[in-house]
């Protein structure tokens, strides 16, 4: 009878042994994307920040001009041109794609607004030399777009964990631009966290 006491009392030890074990062995599994994941997520957000960058060069140039900041019109035309160019995409892929450009005017337009609001309180001159929209602008924006579209493919499918989510949070802290409330990162990125 003590060695089938003993049997059962060895067998719950072993039982709790390896339960302790597998517990040990989840809580101190990664809750980060791997290195192939983290590299392409930091890419997007680069690239997210090189496109918010040329909004600063926009604002120049409708200082100069005194073009609105808003051109609802254009921003249209580039996206229905977005959608055509992705000829195999299907329809959900099409309107995600829509969307983070659009997030990506948006948030443009909060930095070109912020810029000219400051600049009419300095009273600022016009821009002695400021980039070209055809030279300077355009094609920096057409260099951006293709390469922010091949993020984004790649990117998007990562977002279903959300692993993923949280560390490319923490990481536009790091590598989208900042502003003094956070509004410009938040809209950037509002798409890529929905």
């Amino acid at each position: 009878m003590n060695s089938l006491r003993y049997a059962a009392r060895l067998s719950v030890l072993l039982q709790a042994f390896v339960l302790m074990l597998l517990l040990a062995g989840c809580q101190s599994m990664s809750t980060t994307p791997n290195d192939a994941a983290r590299q392409k997520i930091d890419g997007l957000l680069t690239l997210i920040d090189q496109r918010l960058d040329v909004a600063v060069k926009v604002a120049q140039t409708k200082w100069n001009s005194g073009a609105p900041i808003n051109d609802p019109a254009r921003e249209r035309q580039i996206l229905d041109d977005l959608t055509a160019s992705l000829k195999t995409a299907d329809t959900q892929e099409k309107s995600f794609m829509r969307r983070f450009f659009q997030a990506q005017f948006d948030a443009g337009k909060i930095i070109q607004a912020a810029l000219h609001a400051q600049w009419r309180q300095e009273a600022h001159a016009r821009f002695a030399s400021p980039p070209d929209l055809a030279r300077d602008i355009r094609p920096e924006l057409d260099r951006l777009t293709p390469l922010l579209i091949d993020a984004l493919g790649q990117v998007r499918p990562l977002l279903q964990q959300p692993d993923a989510k949280t560390y490319l949070r923490q990481r536009a802290d790091v590598l989208v631009r900042g502003d003094s409330n956070g509004v410009v990162r938040a809209e950037a990125l509002r798409v890529l966290l929905e």
